[in-house]
């Protein structure tokens, strides 16, 4: 067996999480061509315990902000902020706690999802609605329950750690 060095984990945790974030994209997306092949034009919304599925498609960003855009511009924008997001995640996922390393794969495979959805026809398909809240998909939920990961990381990590101290209380 070879012995593993820290540039090797490094590059693990980098591709592992990226190759998590693609496989979280890939489900969304996959769900969200289940739900239009299912949901469109069908005898209307489906109950599914305390959620019904129903159809919408979004043209704006979150909560519709911005659906009066060309749908080039919510592209361009959100592409960017992919490619920050992914930068961002392969810059430090070598460093970052386990459950931090998580909530980066949920934000990543969500935006991911919802940037590769807009691109084939300029609106995002939602299908989760519980009739408090706007209508979503998962691709949005990996997106906010990674985001919460990540602030409880961040809330969880120590100012600084004395030396020879492992600072990572959740790996």
């Amino acid at each position: 067996m070879t012995p593993t060095t820290p540039a090797t984990v490094s590059t693990l945790s980098r591709w592992g999480v990226l190759a998590a974030a693609a496989a979280l994209a890939a489900a969304d997306l996959a769900l969200k061509a289940l739900a239009e092949h299912r949901l469109t034009g069908g005898p209307g919304p489906h109950l599914l315990g305390l959620m019904e599925l129903r159809l919408t498609y979004n043209p704006g960003v979150a909560f519709s902000l911005g659906a009066t855009l060309p749908a080039w511009t919510i592209v361009a924008v959100t592409g960017l902020i992919t490619a920050a997001v992914a930068a961002y995640t392969w810059r430090t996922a070598p460093t970052t706690p386990l459950v931090g390393r998580i909530g980066l794969t949920g934000v990543l495979g969500g935006a991911l999802a919802n940037l590769i959805d807009r691109s084939l026809d300029g609106v995002v398909t939602d299908f989760l609605h519980t009739g408090w809240w706007p209508t979503f998909n998962l691709a949005d939920a990996l997106i906010v329950g990674g985001a919460v990961l990540l602030v409880l990381t961040a809330a969880r990590q120590p100012e600084s750690a004395p030396p020879g101290k492992d600072p990572d209380p959740w790996s």
